[in-house]
């Protein structure tokens, strides 16, 4: 399966602030994170009943555990770094074809950055990140929502997915999502003695990727 993020425009979300008791400002971003039954900006289609089974999911294992983190820009990864950490997904419900979330920016070195481009007016998006297949225009049945991440270049950034995440391959094995790079060396030394064939190879798959 491959890496796949898809921007939503700044046209389309609310950037909301909430006055705290001390007079702070608890600062807020609402709107569309998902479509669906559309060919997105990216040449993508994603079926409904499969946004709402992820939506779902989503909800019921990193919403309702306060867990829904998301990052500001995409990582090389789809693993979400706690280091990185933006902003936390409060709410994503389906409306329609479309999937409504609303995320609170948190007191991070991140979300403070967040806050401030807020502050001084500038126009941020969101972008999901999930790992699945394509057949065609259409987004497979096994694809996975990771999170909504925030982001400011999509444009530039569009590129940088392209030539760095989706060209690596993932597997998700009991609910966790690796390389199959990782995989295919694991599978190896599980059937064949000569361990150290199988870690050149896969040093050498690294290699190649890294260099990409």
């Amino acid at each position: 399966m491959k890496l796949i993020n898809e921007y939503v425009e700044h046209q389309e979300l609310e950037f909301l602030t909430e006055k705290k008791e001390a007079g702070e400002k608890n600062f807020y971003i609402k709107g569309p994170f998902l479509q669906a039954e559309v060919k997105n900006k990216n040449g993508r289609i994603y079926a409904k009943p499969l946004l709402e089974r992820e939506i779902a999911s989503f909800r019921s294992d990193k919403i309702n555990s306060k867990r829904a983190f998301g990052e500001l820009d995409h990582p090389i990864s789809p693993t979400v770094n706690l280091q990185n950490v933006s902003h936390i997904i409060e709410s994503l419900e389906m409306d329609g074809n479309n999937g409504i979330g609303k995320a609170k920016i948190l007191d991070t070195t991140q979300g403070r950055i967040v806050k401030t481009l807020l502050s001084e007016g500038t126009q941020l998006g969101v972008s999901t990140r999930g790992v699945g297949s394509l057949n065609g225009d259409k987004v497979g049945d096994d694809f996975k929502l990771i999170t909504v991440d925030i982001v400011a270049d999509p444009s530039a950034h569009s590129a940088y997915v392209e030539r760095i995440l989706e060209e690596k391959d993932y597997i998700i094995n009991n609910d966790s999502i690796i390389e199959r790079a990782f995989q295919k060396f694991e599978e190896g030394v599980n059937t064949n003695t000569d361990l150290y064939e199988h870690l050149m190879n896969f040093l050498d798959n690294l290699s190649g990727r890294m260099s990409e």
